[in-house]
């Protein structure tokens, strides 16, 4: 009961941000708001055992899972402030201020892959999942990828449909989510 509490009371704030996304499910937004989710959830099963046991096998790549979460969030946003200009003459009630770029960034680590905060969240979910592994949140993390997986799809139609080929021809460069694999 007391998770579920936790749970209903963090995902709160997540339902207010992901409001104008939740009744479009051509969204990439849709898709990203289930992803959450389950990172919350995986959080709140998992937060007991952040430190149990901490030189284990599993808790060594939990922790190198985490910190590559980290840096793929921090270097994308910071590559999506400074050179994807971004701008509120870019029309899309669906998108965050920082995603409403209006340059095509394919330098630092978009060079190798396109989405990598949704690399990033791909980390931060197994990262977390990693603390302690049973089957039911096995379920959950594989999930929170899919979604992921699925949100990218959907952000690259949109990226497509804003800067048409030239998108295009940079996927042909990169990968999607990790870097020379996928």
């Amino acid at each position: 009961m007391e998770s579920w509490i936790l749970f209903g009371i963090v995902s709160l704030p997540v339902i207010v941000i992901s409001w104008r996304a939740l009744f479009n499910f051509r969204s990439h937004g849709f898709y990203r708001f289930f992803c959450w989710e389950s990172i919350i959830w995986l959080f709140i099963s998992n937060y007991r055992f952040w430190f149990v046991d901490p030189f284990s096998i599993k808790q060594i790549f939990s922790w190198i899972f985490l910190f590559v979460s980290i840096y793929l969030v921090l270097a994308g946003i910071i590559l999506l402030k400074t050179k994807g200009k971004p701008t509120k003459s870019r029309d899309e009630n669906a998108l965050y201020q920082f995603e409403k770029t209006t340059e095509l960034i394919d330098q630092g680590i978009f060079k190798y892959i396109r989405h990598p905060l949704y690399s990033s969240l791909i980390f931060l979910t197994w990262g977390i999942f990693l603390k302690n592994t049973t089957g039911s949140l096995f379920l959950i993390a594989t999930l929170s990828t899919a979604f992921l997986f699925l949100t990218a799809l959907l952000d690259e139609k949109e990226c497509i449909g804003f800067f048409g080929d030239k998108y295009v021809d940079y996927m042909k460069r990169s990968k999607r989510i990790i870097p020379f694999i996928v």
